[in-house]
């Protein structure tokens, strides 16, 4: 099996950026197209485990579009192969302080594009935040 591929990386690496131009800007329909459309397709969020594309789809319609604002560090995408992808990010929030989040994706190449087919969201204290 290849890894890392530049193609490949290429190619998830633009995906992975049009989720997160989307995510912050809240365009649900960019996010609901990045999604694999199949009930077997999951999102771990941080209060919320969301089973199948129709639940991933209501929370994102139902979610707030206020204070989704980040900025994202030590970013790693690795492919295998052809069509499968990881993708990896630390977040930061204006609105969380002392915290990081977390978020992985596992992104799979159908015949209609790059699709994230699950991914885990969490949030923990921040070890690298000093305390006053």
């Amino acid at each position: 099996m290849e890894i890392d591929l530049p193609d490949v990386l290429a190619e998830v690496t633009a995906q992975f950026a049009r989720y997160e131009k989307a995510l912050v800007s809240n365009d649900v329909a960019v996010l609901d197209e990045l999604f694999r459309n199949d009930p077997r397709t999951l999102r771990y969020g941080i209060a919320e485990n969301l089973y199948g594309y129709e639940a991933i789809m209501g929370f994102r319609a139902a979610r707030s579009p206020v204070g989704l604002g980040r900025r994202t560090d030590r970013t790693v995408i690795t492919s295998y192969g052809r069509d499968t992808a990881v993708a990896s990010t630390l977040f930061y929030r204006d609105s969380l302080p002392g915290k990081v989040g977390r978020q992985m994706q596992t992104w799979v190449r159908f015949p209609d594009g790059w699709k994230v087919v699950a991914a885990h969201v969490s949030v923990i204290p921040d070890p690298g935040a000093t305390t006053a």
